[in-house]
C-alpha cells in the first residue's frame, strides 16, 4: 500500500511537471527592451523600444514604439496564435505574420520586403518563470544579404 502511494505521488509529480512545462504564458503587458542584455547581430541596435502586448489567446496584438537607426517608428501587428497568416501594414510595407505555440513558447513568423530585399524572421518567444522577462530569439534570412540571429530581451514594466 505504501509503495503504491509513493508510485502514485511520483506519477502525479511527473504529470504536473509535464503540464507546467507545456502551459502557455500570457504576454499581456508593457515590455521595455533591455538594450544591454540584447544581441542585435549585424543589425544596428535600437536606442529604445517598448512593446505593449494585448494577448487573449488566440488574439495577439503588439504595439511597438521604437527609436533606432531608421528613426522613430510606431506600428501595430495583429496576429492569432493558431498559425494562420495575417497581413499587417507598417508604414507603406505589407507585413505577413504567423504565430503558433510550440509547447510553452510562441513562435512568430514575419515576412516582408525592404528595398527589394525579402526578409523572413522566425522568432521564438520565451517567458521567464517569474513572468518578468520576455526573450525573443530570432533567426533572420535577408535574401542575398545573408542570415543572422538576434536576441531581444524585454523587461515587464
Amino acid at each position: 500500500m505504501f509503495r503504491k502511494a509513493i508510485v502514485a505521488t511520483i506519477a502525479l509529480g511527473a504529470l504536473a511537471a509535464s503540464l507546467a512545462a507545456q502551459s502557455k504564458p500570457n504576454y499581456s503587458g508593457t515590455w521595455k527592451l533591455n538594450v544591454e542584455k540584447s544581441d542585435f547581430g549585424v543589425a544596428p541596435p535600437s536606442n529604445s523600444r517598448t512593446d505593449v502586448i494585448e494577448h487573449s489567446d488566440p488574439s495577439l496584438k503588439v504595439h511597438t514604439t521604437d527609436d533606432g537607426a531608421q528613426g522613430k517608428q510606431e506600428y501595430t501587428l495583429n496576429m492569432t496564435t493558431d498559425g494562420k497568416e495575417v497581413t499587417n501594414h507598417v508604414a507603406e510595407m505589407e507585413v505577413k505574420n504567423t504565430a503558433s505555440w510550440d509547447g510553452g513558447s510562441l513562435v512568430v513568423g514575419t515576412k516582408l520586403s525592404v528595398q527589394d530585399i525579402d526578409l523572413a524572421v522566425k522568432a521564438t518567444w520565451l517567458m521567464s518563470d517569474d513572468g518578468k522577462t520576455l526573450t525573443q530569439n530570432a533567426h533572420i534570412v535577408a535574401g542575398a544579404v545573408g542570415e543572422f540571429d538576434q536576441k531581444l530581451v524585454f523587461e515587464k514594466q
